[in-house]
């Protein structure tokens, strides 16, 4: 019997918990679902609600244009990847494009590690981003290829914005290999002067890692970019922020 139930666990058979939680890590139905939100006490994978705001879905008028509207949320996704790259090693950063109150703006990613996805969690919960607060949790999801809507990639999706599976927005290709290599060379760069330390002091703390969520809240960013940055062209890492 228990291997029955755990071999149908977060699934439609299961009866007990919501699937959609534990696939998406949001219901549509949220506190009122008739199952079980489970939320796990530790994952690598952290859910950042409600943060991108597409000026589409926001103004029914917007007269932006798809390459005004592509360029404005590569502004959103570098500057959100370099502030959660602080946190840790980040494996993988989704931002969702959905309308729907449970998933319009969610921002997931996922980490190496469960302590420095924790960390974010904490340290994000007391930030305030574009003039919002920001609310995040831990979330269930661990195969996004299960999250996301397989229609929605072949652009066949009846529902659209209002799926309940992820419609995600994508960075452009060349923005997104730019910064997990920037990522990449900080860290290492990091683990160095982290093992020099921690030589100097015979063994003892005061990695990168023990500053991480340090100095509080605040709005990081208060006021958008200028629409014109040249955002092709940067000669810093993802800590530069």
């Amino acid at each position: 019997m228990a291997s029955y139930l755990a071999s149908i666990y977060g699934t439609e058979q299961d009866k007990v918990n919501c699937s959609f939680y534990y696939k998406i890590g949001a219901c549509r139905h949220g506190d009122r679902c008739s199952r079980k939100h489970t939320k796990p006490p530790f994952s690598q994978t952290i859910l950042v609600s409600n943060v991108y705001q597409n000026p589409r879905h926001a103004d029914p008028n917007c007269s932006m244009s798809d390459e005004e509207l592509q360029k404005d949320f590569d502004s959103f996704f570098e500057d959100f990847f370099c502030e959660l790259a602080k946190f840790g090693q980040l494996l993988e950063m989704h931002v969702c494009d959905n309308v729907g109150d449970h998933l319009i703006g969610n921002v997931y990613a996922r980490y190496d590690m469960e302590t420095e996805a924790q960390a974010a969690v904490d340290a994000l919960n007391d930030r305030w981003y574009a003039g919002r607060p920001l609310f995040a949790e831990l979330s269930p999801v661990t195969d996004f290829r299960e999250a996301c809507c397989r229609q929605n990639e072949t652009q066949e999706c009846n529902r659209g914005g209002f799926c309940n599976f992820m419609h995600l927005r994508y960075a452009s290709p060349a923005l997104v290999r730019e910064l997990h290599h920037e990522l990449s060379v900080e860290l290492a760069s990091r683990r160095r002067e982290e093992e020099r330390g921690s030589r100097r002091s015979g063994g003892g703390g005061g990695g990168w890692k023990d500053e991480v969520g340090g100095g509080g809240g605040g709005d990081w960013r208060s006021a958008p970019r200028a629409a014109d940055a040249d955002y092709d062209r940067r000669s810093a890492s993802p800590a530069r922020r």
